[in-house]
């Protein structure tokens, strides 16, 4: 069980981490940062204001490594496999949330005469 523990936790910070880091760079990024893949980010002079779209993006993603991080704390603490059902359901229903919250942050910040 231990083992188990060891390697599960080990596994979600190498998931978790870079969740944060994508955030914290984000944060501090001076142009407009990019939400999908493969998808280029907006030009600066299409968003009204890059810093507060910028910030808004990074924590949207540090939240969602936290919250990975809180559910499988969690977990843990109810035992048995919730910490990997609590991380799933936090990924999943992160997604989503991130995704909804990724059209609500362009439609505030994104300028309306650009022929969007």
């Amino acid at each position: 069980m231990m083992a188990e523990t060891i390697i599960f936790s080990v596994i979600l910070l190498v998931c978790a981490v870079p969740v944060i880091i994508i955030g914290i760079v984000q944060c501090r990024s001076k142009e407009p940062v990019g939400f999908w893949s493969g998808k280029k980010p907006p030009e600066k002079e299409q968003i009204t204001d890059v810093k507060a779209y910028n910030r808004k993006h990074g924590i949207m993603w540090i939240l969602l490594g936290a919250g990975i991080i809180l559910c499988f704390g969690c977990g843990l603490i109810i035992g048995g496999a919730a910490a990997g059902y609590l991380c799933m359901i936090e990924i999943m229903g992160g997604i989503v949330a991130m995704i909804l919250y990724h059209n609500r942050l362009e439609h505030m910040y994104r300028k309306k005469d650009n022929g969007r």
